[in-house]
C-alpha cells in the first residue's frame, strides 16, 4: 500500500560521485511520512525514468532534493519527480500525501 509521497518535487541537485540514494529536506519527509534509510520509489514525471532507492534526510527547509550516485543519472536538475514510500500490510491504512511547489515548499496535505 502506497504509506507516503511527496507529488512534483523538483531535482535540485545530481551528484553521481556521492554516496547513493535521494536526499530530501526532512520536513517534506515528515509530512509524507517517509522515513529516513526507507526504500521508495521515484517517477520521473519529466522523462518518463522509474527506479528505487533510499531516502536520506536533508536539511530541514532547505528544500533539497538531490539524486546521489547511480540515481543522479536517471534525473536532471529541474526535473519534476514523485517520491513513493510503501509499506507491505495486511489492512488497508491511509497514506499522506505533500503537493509542494516549483522550490519545494509544501503548498497542499493530504491522504488516500
Amino acid at each position: 500500500m502506497l504509506r507516503g509521497k511527496i507529488h512534483r518535487a523538483t531535482v535540485t541537485q545530481t551528484r553521481v560521485d556521492y554516496e547513493g540514494s535521494i536526499t530530501v529536506d526532512i520536513g517534506l519527509l515528515e509530512k509524507a511520512g517517509i522515513w529516513v534509510g526507507e526504500m521508495v520509489y521515484i517517477a520521473n514525471v519529466t522523462n518518463g525514468n522509474r527506479f528505487e532507492t533510499y531516502a536520506m534526510e536533508g536539511e530541514r527547509d532547505s528544500g533539497i532534493v538531490a539524486l546521489n550516485g547511480a540515481a543522479a543519472h536517471l534525473c536532471n536538475v529541474g526535473d519534476k519527480i514523485i517520491i513513493m514510500g510503501y509499506e507491505l500490510t495486511d489492512v488497508p491504512i491511509k497514506a499522506k500525501a505533500v503537493a509542494v511547489d516549483d522550490n519545494n515548499r509544501a503548498v497542499k496535505e493530504f491522504s488516500y
